[in-house]
């Protein structure tokens, strides 16, 4: 038994010489089994190395598509506001257009008369040349302070006024008919319904106006007014005013030249005047 001992330890010699010759890897069959572990350990290191590489690859692929991704977006975003600015950019062209277009067209047109609503017992009514005449005449009125302005007034004229409607009426009291010119623009109309019916119990003509602007105006008052009465009798009173002692009797007598002139030109138009409107009111009455 010894020697079998010694014959095998032997074999066991040669064989790891022989090994260190050649320079062989391959275990011996008598290693220690600790060097399977470490051969497993070093596999285990490549494939985690590998491992490892293979997601920072992914990582770095997952980034770029990631930025490329980004970078469409925002290409997209930029490609769309430019397409939107260029469509405001249009309607702004086309709004213009349409302004300028709109301009041309107001230029050239005749600016629309809107419908004027009158008060439904507006006759007879001025309309044209009588229109014209009528407020020509209240201008010249209200310059030689013939002139009766307001509800008021003119209900306190009508009341003082004697009465023309009986038929002993002489021809100088006709001549010197007062006539009450009214607006037919009156809201409410209760405001002037009630003078037509006093001027015709007191024989005193009257007309309408389609304006209380164009009334108030030609009144020589800044605001519209409804009503205003025509009093022939009261031009040339203001002449007895006070005298001035620096005023040379020379401007006097021009001043006095100027009055006088004024309310020839009234008398005239006015005489015109009443026989328009009195045509106009017999031929309603018929």
């Amino acid at each position: 038994m010894a020697k079998d001992k010694d014959s095998s330890a032997a074999a066991v010699k040669d064989a790891s010489k022989k090994r260190k010759r050649d320079g062989s890897r391959s275990p011996s069959p008598l290693a220690d089994p600790t060097s399977a572990k470490v051969t497993k350990s070093k596999s285990d290191k490549k494939d985690k190395k590998d491992k490892s590489e293979k997601k920072e690859k992914k990582d770095k692929s997952d980034k770029k598509e990631k930025k490329e991704k980004k970078e469409k977006k925002e290409k997209s975003k930029k490609d769309d506001g430019a397409d939107v600015a260029d469509t405001s950019m249009a309607d702004a062209d086309d709004v213009e257009d349409k302004t300028v277009r709109m301009e041309i067209d107001t230029v050239g047109a005749t600016p629309a008369v809107l419908p004027i609503s009158l008060v439904p017992f507006a006759k007879p009514l001025a309309e044209g040349k009588l229109a014209k005449k009528v407020l020509k005449t209240t201008k010249k009125a209200a310059k030689t302070k013939a002139l009766k302005r307001g509800v008021k007034e003119v209900v306190k004229a009508l009341r003082k006024s004697p009465n023309h409607a009986g038929a002993g009426a002489s021809k100088s009291e006709i001549k010197n008919l007062p006539l009450l010119v009214l607006a037919g623009d009156i809201s409410p109309p209760d405001v002037i319904s009630h003078l037509p019916v006093l001027a015709e119990d007191h024989g005193i003509p009257y007309i309408f106006v389609t304006s209380r602007a164009e009334l108030g105006a030609a009144g020589a008052t800044k605001r519209p007014t409804s009503v205003v009465m025509i009093t022939p009798d009261c031009a040339g009173k203001r002449r007895g005013g006070k005298k001035d002692k620096k005023s040379d009797g020379s401007e006097e007598d021009k001043s006095l030249e100027k009055i006088q002139e004024e309310e020839d030109e009234f008398r005239s138009s006015y005489k015109d005047l009443m026989k328009d409107v009195m045509g106009v009111t017999r031929a309603l009455a018929v």
